[in-house]
């Protein structure tokens, strides 16, 4: 029987920071909202992914520019203190605890309530609660499915009596494994190789394609390569694994490799993609699919399901999985949410484009956080000639710009940009090289807001700084 029956006007699953966003603004337009959350308010982002990660890897990017810097690279030519990386790491991470970002919530006016929720049919949610009660919320106007994403694990013989690592192990270890073996080559992989090595890890990273961060230019992935390399890791390519053992709990891990060699270590890693959180929600009870991706329309609303009360924000939808275009897609959300209650109009020309999503795809903004950085927005040369587009491709060595030499000795780097020449735009951009993360948003802007090309040669960069690039690369352009 349940315990308790509550109604607001938005229900939420989900307490990271996309279904913070889409309460907040939903509440802030004069809705109630209610977040449900299973986990640790925060979410993914807070405490397993965005700020563990980038604080395990900052002293590592700092330490290595310093190593490049004249005057400097003796001051830092012993190793990484780990502890204090880790304690660094666990500050960022709120010691997991979530007790500064429920308040938050309460600060604010959105409740909370903890324990596992599940769709119980149109507009309503029924949350079992970590005491074993359950709790039955009604929605008047939306319920919103901000679950997020999870480590997807492959189905090889032996892996999960091996207790791998997935990308939570991996930012939220207490100590430095003396070996790590990292299956993947995409952004987790690369991060977490690069930063367990510099902490003094023996990395061992495999490979199943030809080359590092498929999905971005080749370049950047050749870079990052030679970088890892350099610092001591072993990179294998085209190599898969078939079994994983681990005979003792507390021993060491063996994979058996398709060629039949074996690789041993303390830890193993594998970071082989993102799979959705929506295998135990209740979607069945609104004729959806359980454990699938949700599709969704440009307002996130997913189409399909009478009434059209049902959202998917963030990662659950696929669209883009990145926290920042998940919290932009959850700020849209919010506002439409609100919008439709209140019987207003959806204003689809607003220059603000409040009411939908248009920049999670092509628009969206990424940086990779290893030595060197890799910062990409908008498509590939690929992908662009893929789509059609009638592209012309604008490489620069970023070692040959003058604030780049001066940023450390020995600059290594590559930016390009893909025009489309047809529409008279950029349509894409990748920096690879230190420091690089900081061009980014500047490719963002020419990106999604279709700036004409002939009017980036009077944004002047600069100088002496890396954004002179911008420079050098229209001046190839022009010629």
């Amino acid at each position: 029987m349940d315990a308790a029956m509550d109604t607001y006007d938005v229900i939420v699953l989900g307490a990271g920071p996309v279904g913070e966003n889409l309460a907040d603004r939903a509440h802030a337009a004069g809705l109630s909202a209610v977040v449900v959350e299973s986990e640790l308010v925060g979410g993914e982002c807070s405490y397993w992914a965005c700020m563990p990660s980038k604080a395990l890897l900052r002293p590592v990017i700092a330490r290595a520019d310093a190593r490049r810097t004249p005057g400097l690279r003796e001051a830092v030519a012993g190793p990484l203190d780990a502890p204090a990386v880790l304690a660094h790491r666990d500050a960022f991470a709120s010691h997991w605890k979530d007790e500064g970002q429920a308040r938050w919530l309460d600060s604010v006016g959105i409740d909370l309530v903890r324990g596992h929720g599940r769709l119980d049919g149109p507009r309503r949610v029924t949350v079992t609660t970590p005491d074993g009660q359950r709790r039955t919320l009604t929605a008047r106007h939306a319920v919103a499915v901000c679950t997020g994403s999870r480590a997807a694990l492959p189905d090889l013989p032996g892996l999960a009596d091996a207790k791998p690592w997935t990308s939570r192990e991996a930012t939220s270890a207490a100590a430095v494994p003396g070996r790590l073996a990292v299956v993947g080559g995409g952004v987790v992989a690369v991060e977490m190789a690069t930063a367990w090595r510099a902490l003094g890890s023996a990395v061992t990273l495999l490979v199943r394609g030809d080359g590092l961060l498929p999905r971005m230019e080749p370049f950047a992935g050749r870079l990052v390569a030679d970088a890892l390399t350099e610092a001591g890791a072993d990179l294998r390519f085209g190599t898969s694994v078939t079994e994983v053992r681990r005979a003792d709990p507390a021993g060491p891990v063996t994979l058996t490799l398709a060629d039949g060699a074996t690789v041993e270590a303390d830890e193993v890693l594998f970071a082989t993609g993102r799979a959705p959180r929506t295998d135990d929600l209740g979607l069945e009870s609104v004729g959806l699919t359980p454990g699938t991706w949700l599709e969704v329309d440009d307002t996130c609303q997913v189409p399909g399901v009478p009434g059209g009360w049902l959202y998917a924000v963030g990662d659950s939808n696929h669209r883009a999985l990145l926290t920042h275009q998940g919290k932009y897609q959850a700020r849209i959300a919010g506002a439409v949410i609100a919008a439709r209650a209140q019987g207003l109009p959806l204003l689809e020309t607003d220059p603000w484009g409040a009411h939908v999503a248009t920049a999670d795809r092509a628009g969206a903004p990424q940086v990779v956080f290893t030595d060197p950085e890799v910062a990409a927005v908008g498509l590939t040369a690929a992908e662009a000639e893929r789509a059609g587009h009638r592209v012309r491709v604008i490489d620069h060595d970023l070692s040959q710009v003058a604030g780049a030499s001066l940023y450390v000795d020995g600059y290594r780097g590559q930016a390009r940009l893909i025009v489309d020449e047809d529409r008279g735009h950029v349509i894409g951009a990748t920096f690879t090289g230190p420091a690089v993360g900081e061009l980014l948003h500047s490719a963002t802007l020419a990106v999604v807001a279709e700036i004409p090309i002939e009017r980036l040669w009077h944004a002047v960069p600069a100088y002496p700084t890396v954004s002179e690039v911008w420079l050098r690369l229209l001046e190839s352009y022009r010629r």
